[in-house]
């Protein structure tokens, strides 16, 4: 019987989802086409009733500024935004800022499906020559950490995201859960796949099919030991959502030259 509700989001489209690069931590905004996302996912919540007690998110832009558009097309700007850096998307280290399509190219398909999509493996790590460690590491927001900013990491695993993940999951979140707080999880694709592995009970090798697209709110029904009761749901047109997801599995393949 389902005992409670609990909603993940993957930010609408960003920048740098729109030129198929690898954002991970360097913090971008929402594109236009990003802002329709939320705010359209937004509207859709409030068609189907729904009411959220309590939003976490992470600290990069793009999940604050889709949990804000989304909470202002449901009419709900008053509810509290917690955010912290343990819902950050997957950290891509070396692979930061370059293109998945002509990565595939170089690389192949196979190799970059398994940077992006594997569960324990990691890809090479950012060291202090890339163009944007400064940015990342000087930035302000990781001073707000609770861990000091040299041991933040400099490339993930999904299963090194899991282990940072999952500490705050219990002691923050699912406190809010239990008390009868419908929470809303507006964070990234994969701060959001692995939280579904760890509540799924989804193997190591099926999570790499797992593909949630921008803008898309997924339900879960938990009962009283927050195990799904039924299948996730994936909220709208479903025409659109499938549209969706093949346009993210897309985005790690070589295009013709």
């Amino acid at each position: 019987m389902s005992r409670y509700k609990l909603f993940l989001l993957r930010h609408g489209e960003g920048a740098w989802n729109k030129e198929n690069r690898f954002c991970s931590w360097v913090d971008q905004k929402l594109s236009e086409n990003g802002v329709t996302e939320a705010q359209e996912c937004g509207r859709l919540l409030k068609e189907q009733g729904y009411r959220f007690d309590m939003v976490f998110t992470s600290i990069l832009s793009r999940s604050v500024q889709t949990a804000w558009l989304v909470l202002e097309a449901m009419g709900q700007e008053w509810v509290p935004v917690v955010k912290s850096w343990r819902l950050n998307e997957r950290h891509y280290g070396a692979l930061i800022g370059l293109n998945r399509a002509e990565m595939a190219l170089n690389h192949g398909e196979e190799q970059v499906k398994l940077w992006r999509r594997s569960y324990d493996i990691t890809p090479p790590p950012m060291d202090e020559s890339h163009p944007y460690f400064l940015e990342i590491y000087n930035d302000r927001r990781y001073n707000t950490c609770d861990v000091p900013k040299q041991d933040l990491p400099r490339a993930e695993s999904l299963k090194e995201v899991l282990d940072r993940l999952l500490p705050y999951w219990d002691s923050t979140v699912v406190p809010e859960i239990r008390s009868g707080r419908t929470v809303l999880i507006s964070a990234h694709g994969n701060s959001c796949r692995a939280l579904l592995k760890h509540l799924e009970g989804i193997s190591e090798a099926d999570i790499a099919g797992v593909t949630l697209p921008t803008g898309i709110p997924v339900l879960l029904e938990l009962d009283e030991n927050l195990r799904p009761v039924k299948p996730r749901q994936l909220l709208g047109d479903p025409v659109k959502i499938q549209a969706a997801i093949k346009k993210v599995e897309d985005q790690g393949k070589a295009k013709p030259t």
